[in-house]
């Protein structure tokens, strides 16, 4: 790793568009890895591999990386790098080998997930901020068409390729399972329960999907205002009131406190800077949401889960307790993976939350470490003052919220590494001037590719 983007190189301190060009990673990244890995979602879904691409995309990333003769790092990441490694050595508290299965795959997509804010930090000229927002609301655009397939078949099932070529002892495990044989919906119609199907596709579960269209939404308003004046504007601007019917159908509360946070943090950065415009936006999409959600049984809906669901919430609340009291069995690395619940048909204790699954698994000094890195990223991207910047900024306070009560791999935590990425990057001045949609959002923060650069000053290296 060479010398930290955004934080200089020992020596005279170097400030402007002349300090970005010197620390501009030689050698073009291209940008069709992000695209084939998030715009490709459909069809790995249905070939069986949509919860594994990110490992052979992270490996064409790390070919195109070992290729570029500078590869920069924003001052912080050693406590990624510090987690990443703390988390490995959890590997010594394995007992079985089969739970080496499940410890490998998320081990693989952290180091995946390390790889790709690499790639994005780095690839500044192909992955433009426009053009990485636009990726997203393609992925956007596909959790939205996952969810109204759901809808129209609560009850399909399907067996893709992938569940034909595994033995049948490997399909047989649950985890592996619902990931080769995918289900739209967390729906089961013969529970003793009555319940209506909750949309999952293209994700495993229905947490996914809100987790997912949570971070997405503010990446999608930001493309938005880039594409302003374009075909294109429409067509995403017509999705956003209709992509609220299967978002409010999955009765995520997680993702209605998400989407809530979003909006008052949005708003509140917004009216510091005294940007009218923005918070008119803002008001439409509330306006919006709201209509949506009165003109669905969502709060009927939302009502009989309640009334249902309360042993739910006891048994979530119970698990939780459960991850604190593993911590003194094996304070240093934790357990490696999760650990079974006292009550037996609970699910194994560290599975309701990212949080908790890194408490359980790898013990309180790594998940210092996680929550810190993402922690450290918003903080350091709270200077940044361009509508992209602020988005990643937003993504990243409401990503680190949802980690305590949704799992992070392997969707959401891809989506924050790229958020990271973006709000911790030195805007390029090749990127052009601001747009006049940008001025008219944030420009009374003084965007511009300088003041939006923050100074360049004597820094460690990685």
């Amino acid at each position: 790793m060479n010398a930290q983007a955004g934080d200089g190189i020992p020596g005279a301190p170097l400030t402007g568009p002349a300090a970005i060009e010197h620390l501009r990673p030689s050698g073009r990244l291209p940008s069709w890895p992000l695209t084939v890995a998030f715009a490709g979602f459909p069809l790995w879904w249905v070939i069986g591999i949509v919860d594994f691409i990110w490992l052979p995309m992270a490996a064409v990333m790390t070919l195109y990386l070992i290729r570029a003769r500078t590869v920069l790092t924003p001052r912080g990441f050693g406590i990624w790098l510090l987690f990443l490694l703390w988390s490995t050595l959890s590997v010594i508290r394995l007992d079985r080998p089969g739970q080496l299965i499940v410890f490998g795959y998320r081990e693989s997509v952290y180091l995946a997930c390390t790889v790709l804010f690499l790639y994005v930090y780095n690839s500044r000229e192909a992955l433009t901020q426009r053009f990485v927002t636009g990726v997203l609301t393609v992925w956007w655009l596909i959790t939205v068409a996952g969810g109204y397939l759901a809808l129209m078949l609560p009850t399909a099932v399907f067996r893709t390729p992938m569940s034909y070529l595994l033995p049948q002892s490997i399909v047989s495990n649950e985890w592996v399972n619902h990931m080769v044989i995918r289900r739209l919906n967390q729906y089961d119609p013969d529970s003793f329960f009555a319940s209506d199907p909750r949309p999952s596709a293209p994700f495993l579960y229905t947490n996914n999907w809100g987790n997912v269209y949570s971070l997405l939404v503010p990446f999608v308003i930001v493309y938005l205002i880039q594409v302003r004046g374009t075909r294109r504007f429409w067509a995403v601007a017509a999705m956003l009131p209709l992509s609220l019917v299967p978002a409010f159908l999955t009765l995520n509360r997680g993702m209605l406190i998400g989407l809530g946070i979003a909006l008052v943090y949005g708003a509140l950065r917004l009216a510091i800077a005294g940007r009218p415009k923005g918070l008119v936006v803002l008001a439409v999409v509330a306006v919006l949401g709201f209509t949506v959600y009165q003109a669905l049984p969502t709060t009927e809906r939302l009502e009989n889960r309640a009334e249902q669901g309360g042993k739910s919430t006891e048994d979530r609340a119970s698990l939780y307790e459960q991850s604190i009291g593993t911590v003194p069995d094996s304070p240093i690395f934790g357990h490696g993976v999760t650990v079974e619940a006292e009550n037996p048909n609970l699910d194994p204790v560290g599975t309701q939350g990212q949080f908790w699954l890194v408490l359980v698994s790898h013990g309180p000094g790594a998940t210092l470490c996680f929550m810190a890195w993402f922690l450290t990223a918003f903080a350091r991207s709270l200077r940044r003052r361009d509508i992209t910047g602020l988005a990643s900024n937003t993504v990243l306070l409401v990503g680190s919220i949802e980690f305590f009560y949704y799992g992070a791999v392997p969707y959401g935590l891809p989506l924050m590494m790229v958020a990271a990425a973006l709000a911790l990057r030195v805007v390029s001045p090749r990127q052009g001037p601001p747009s006049a949609a940008d001025r008219g959002l944030s420009s009374g923060l003084e965007l511009s590719a300088v003041s939006a650069t923050p100074q360049l000053r004597p820094g460690r290296r990685d």
